[in-house]
């Protein structure tokens, strides 16, 4: 008997999906900050499950986020290259805030006099002009000792062309300090922009020690309970890693924890045949949304961290899932600002003391005790049955805000509902409409603990028509993971003009990242029948400042039409990002980039049996007034959703209970149930 698992660490909950002679099950436990591991070792032994008969295990967490947002990384250095050491202070002309005459740029991560210089220089071929002299290395080694600097940060002009420096002064700086954690420029990202190279790598120093910490302590605690394999870890890209590589560039698990769930939905909208989808995910702390179209995620390396309306934030060149994250989830506090508005989040109440309803001595009220108030969730069975709701607390903290405004509690929390549900929707409008895309043409697939709470209000307030809760929402970034293989990114700047005699520079430049990928994966054991390869380049119209991202046709000699094709797609992605093409225009390839994938035996989705009846009658397990605020108050009937079976159909008004979410139907919304135990909701207008 073997057992597949996958946990994800949140920052109320922590996840656990397991895959057991074909049965799906999942159980939910509170994240231990700062121990993140012990709440993957509870939802273990909540879920009884043995480690000796697992032999798949994955992991996303946030460790690698929250250590920077938090400012819990260690003490770090940079050495860089002589005349440049103030590259993090100058950052990017592009201020955000730009009618403010007192801003100020974010603050470096590593403070003026821990960022030190050396000698040597390549030019923009990466050709060396001054050699490196690594005199002075130890005289800078002594200072950072004296300092108790933890971790050094190595990046170069133009190392991305040419890795020789970076290289030498690594080896001597292991050979002078072996206890320090040193990281390099070229081992996190082969592409130009020496700002954001340069931030990348000293983020990823950083958090190299803490992420190091967490994962060999992950690891060493699931050894110790009997798991005979180190666990595969999510990164950001959207695929999983050894633990080895995990630990060699852990800025790469930055965004670990919410791309399960949008790969998830990648996979789920494929088996029921959907794919443009709007992906979003309501957890405890924050709502995260991806756009999916025809099956495929955007992948971007221009990840901004802490950017806001008013400051510019910290670029990241690791390649990410192209996600909008917004500080409203189920446990955002509502507060009233000087001026007497009503707000929800960015703060959360996370699990301790959590929302008021946990009893915890919470007297914040938070968008989960909204849900509650109004009747949507359930407080019979209220966290799966596990918390008994302080209602009267609740009540009361909603009252104390609606005094202070002169409104009713219930007003109150239609409020709080309303202003939350608008910032997702704002979320969900950034990365369609900003975009190009019309969420018409989309269905809303919502995860997450949250999400199948909001999904019908914002499917009405977008114009979408269908709704779809995935099997396992609560926690169905965790059940993404069980649908993953390895990936690795490779991307190198080329600059390449995309004329007709450019095929064969194209491939020879691809030549040498496969021949580096398919190495890689060798390393890790996979043969390459074990290995698929994806093409894509970032290209660009001859004087423009940025890139899209496009698919590289076949590389064969037989493809004769490789130019054209590989222009067309250029002009019609360029329509698509910027609503215009300029198809007489001259075209450059900035970036190549190779995604290699190591194909992984997964999760099959098997579907269920078709119900002998439509009727969903026999689902019922109750009715409750529910609140649906403009929409009235309905006397509601409660559906169990083990019960609800492939075909089953039914109309709104109605909720659906299970042990991890609860999905709230809206009067005259047609809910029908697929043929691997997906809602389909389908909305009139």
């Amino acid at each position: 008997m073997t057992i597949r698992v996958a946990t994800d660490v949140g920052g109320t909950f922590t996840d656990l999906v397991y895959i057991e002679q074909g049965t799906v099950k999942a159980v939910k436990s509170d994240t231990t900050p700062p121990n993140f591991e012990q709440g993957v070792i509870n939802t273990v032994d909540k879920a009884n499950i043995s480690l000796a008969d697992v032999d798949f295990f994955a992991h996303g967490s946030t460790v690698v986020i929250n250590a920077i947002t938090e400012r819990k990384g260690v003490k770090t250095a940079l050495i860089t290259t002589q005349g440049f050491r103030d590259v993090l202070e100058i950052a990017r002309g592009n201020t955000p805030d730009i009618f403010n005459n007192c801003y100020q740029k974010p603050t470096p991560f590593v403070e003026r006099h821990l960022r030190r210089e050396l000698p040597g220089r390549l030019d923009h071929l990466g050709r060396e002009i001054t050699p490196l002299d690594l005199s002075l290395l130890p005289e800078i080694l002594t200072y950072f000792k004296s300092l108790d600097i933890q971790a050094i940060a190595v990046c170069f002009l133009h190392s991305y062309l040419n890795n020789e420096h970076e290289k030498a002064a690594v080896i001597a700086i292991q050979k002078y300090w072996p206890e320090v954690d040193v990281i390099a420029s070229y081992e996190i990202s082969s592409e130009w922009r020496e700002y954001e190279r340069t931030n990348t790598t000293v983020l990823s120093a950083y958090v190299l020690p803490p992420a190091q910490q967490y994962l060999n302590k992950l690891n060493e605690k699931l050894a110790e309970k009997g798991l005979k394999n180190a666990p595969y870890i999510m990164q950001s890209n959207g695929g999983i890693a050894t633990l080895k590589a995990a630990c060699k560039n852990p800025i790469t698990l930055v965004e670990s924890g919410p791309v399960g769930g949008i790969l998830g939905a990648v996979a789920y909208g494929k088996v029921i045949g959907d794919e443009n989808l709007l992906a979003l995910d309501i957890g405890g702390t924050t709502a995260k949304c991806s756009l999916i179209n025809q099956g495929e995620t955007r992948i971007t390396t221009e990840y901004m961290l802490e950017k806001t309306q008013s400051t510019a934030g910290y670029p990241i060149k690791t390649p990410v899932i192209d996600i909008v994250e917004i500080g409203n989830g189920g446990g955002s506090i509502a507060w009233i600002d000087a001026a007497g508005s009503l707000h929800v989040g960015p703060k959360s109440a996370g699990s301790t003391p959590g929302p008021v309803a946990y009893g915890r001595n919470g007297t914040e009220p938070t968008t989960t005790d909204a849900n509650l108030y109004t009747g949507r969730i359930n407080p019979d069975n209220f966290a799966g049955g596990e918390i008994k709701p302080a209602q009267q607390a609740v009540h009361n903290a909603f009252k104390k805000l609606g005094d202070t405004l002169g409104v009713t509690a219930m007003e109150i929390a239609h409020g709080v509902l309303k202003i939350a549900n608008s910032n997702m929707v704002n979320a969900l409008k950034l990365i369609s409409v900003n975009r190009g895309f019309d969420p018409r043409d989309f269905s809303l697939m919502a995860f997450g603990g949250g999400g199948a709470l909001h999904a019908t209000a914002l499917a009405k307030e977008l114009n979408v028509r269908k709704v779809i809760i995935p099997p396992f929402a609560g926690v169905f970034s965790a059940w993404g993971m069980l649908m993953l293989d390895l990936r690795r990114d490779y991307i190198h700047t080329h600059k390449i003009s995309i004329t007709n005699d450019s095929k064969t520079d194209i491939g020879k430049a691809f030549d040498g990242v496969i021949t580096n990928a398919l190495a890689d994966y060798k390393e890790d054991g996979f043969s390459e029948d074990k290995v698929m390869l994806e093409l894509y380049v970032d290209a660009r119209y001859h004087g423009q400042e940025h890139t899209v991202k496009i698919p590289v046709p076949g590389l064969t000699l037989e493809n004769k039409d490789f130019i054209d094709t590989l222009s067309q797609r250029f002009h019609q992605a360029h329509e698509q990002e910027y609503t215009f093409n300029l198809e007489d225009s001259a075209i450059e390839i900035v970036n190549i980039h190779l995604v290699a994938f190591g194909l992984l035996d997964k999760a099959e989705i098997t579907p269920v049996a078709k119900s002998e009846s439509a009727d969903a009658s026999t689902a019922i397990i109750g009715q409750r007034d529910v609140d649906f605020d403009e929409l009235g108050t309905h006397n509601t009937p409660l559906y169990n959703r083990e019960l609800l079976t492939h075909g089953m159909k039914f109309s709104g008004p109605a909720i659906i209970e299970e042990p991890t979410t609860t999905t709230v139907i809206l009067p005259d919304n047609k809910v029908e149930i697929d043929a691997f135990g997906g809602i389909h909701i389908h909305l009139t207008y």
